[in-house]
């Protein structure tokens, strides 16, 4: 998944804002409530070449450096080096060597909050990363906690309640008239069973009415499901179930609302396999994996319809509005 090239919000630092070119980090960072320029940053300049400066020769018969005329080339001075009766000397002695680092400390390792070159926003080590103390922490986008996997199933659910019921009201009619062509096989079916007879032979078969009530069926239930769904995520990213349950579905590029294109887009890989109950219950099948792929997503907990719009679902915090920013100063990319 490629990241626009914008300014975002350092993970390693919450408090700034680095550019990301599509590739990599640019710049250096600044304040996370500045204004950042238009573009990316301008180029550093190299740093100037240092010139190391000659030592100076020291006249002192008892500088470190040795007697006056003495070189490093010919060797150390006569009575130069540790006195017998000193102490051990620093680099010097069995044992020596490099002191230790603070804890975790390490070559391949970084301090927490480390995030290597050319990393995408939002990157997390895998756990048991060199210098990464424990777990790593879990990506915020736009600053915002990601929805756990319960409250999405219990505002999935509401949701589906609230379809369901719009459908007794509209297609309520379709589906007792499709029952019906259906009554006479299963009381058949059933009568032989209590009797002990398996055989299919001369079982009334349902007319063709009842294949056309079941394509009219799937379609309504669609329809209403997308009458219900699409609007309100288009604008504010909740339906009821997810206003219930204090959720909602922002883009990764930015926390702003998803717009009739990204909603569609979101619903159709959800919604559209429902005309697929005719085809021995595919449709089913396909909501199902669809449900279940949060578990299996790392880090982000994307279902599979919010990979194809590119959202991630967000805890609502509890004291702000549920609305989204229009703030202006605030660019497109806060985080991924």
């Amino acid at each position: 998944m490629s990241v626009q090239p914008g300014w975002y919000v350092d993970p390693a630092d919450t408090e700034t804002r680095r550019y990301w070119d599509g590739e990599g980090w640019l710049g250096a960072p600044i304040p996370v409530d500045a204004t950042p320029p238009d573009g990316p940053p301008p180029a550093e300049p190299p740093p100037a070449p240092v010139t190391p400066a000659a030592p100076a020769a020291s006249t002192t018969p008892d500088s470190a450096t040795g007697a006056p005329g003495w070189s490093p080339q010919q060797g150390p001075p006569p009575g130069y080096g540790p006195q017998p009766g000193d102490g051990p000397q620093p680099g010097h002695g069995p044992g020596w060597g490099p002191q230790a680092g603070p804890p975790g400390w390490g070559p391949q390792g970084g301090p927490p909050g480390w995030t290597p070159p050319g990393a995408p926003p939002g990157w997390a080590p895998p756990p048991g990363h060199p210098g990464w103390p424990g777990r790593p922490p879990e990506p915020r986008p736009h600053g915002l906690r990601l929805a756990g996997y319960g409250r999405r199933l219990v505002a999935r659910l509401i949701d589906f309640g609230l379809v369901f019921a719009l459908n007794v009201v509209v297609n309520g009619w379709f589906v007792w008239r499709w029952a019906q062509e259906w009554a006479p096989y299963w009381q058949e079916v059933f009568r032989r069973a209590s009797r002990g007879d398996t055989s299919a032979d001369g079982l009334p078969i349902p007319s063709e009415q009842a294949n056309s009530l079941l394509v009219a069926i799937l379609l309504i239930a669609t329809a209403l499901w997308l009458a219900y769904e699409v609007p309100t995520m288009a604008s504010g990213g909740q339906t009821v179930g997810k206003r219930v349950m204090r959720i909602r579905a922002v883009p990764m590029a930015a926390d702003q609302p998803l717009g009739v294109r990204r909603a569609l887009s979101r619903w159709s890989t959800m919604g559209l396999p429902t005309l697929l109950w005719y085809c021995a219950g595919l449709g089913l099948v396909l909501q199902l994996v669809d449900a279940l792929s949060p578990l299996f997503d790392h880090p982000l907990r994307q279902a599979l319809h919010d990979r194809r719009a590119q959202t991630v679902v967000v805890e609502v915090p509890q004291h702000t509005d549920t609305a989204p920013s229009n703030d202006s100063n605030q660019p497109p990319g806060d985080t991924p």
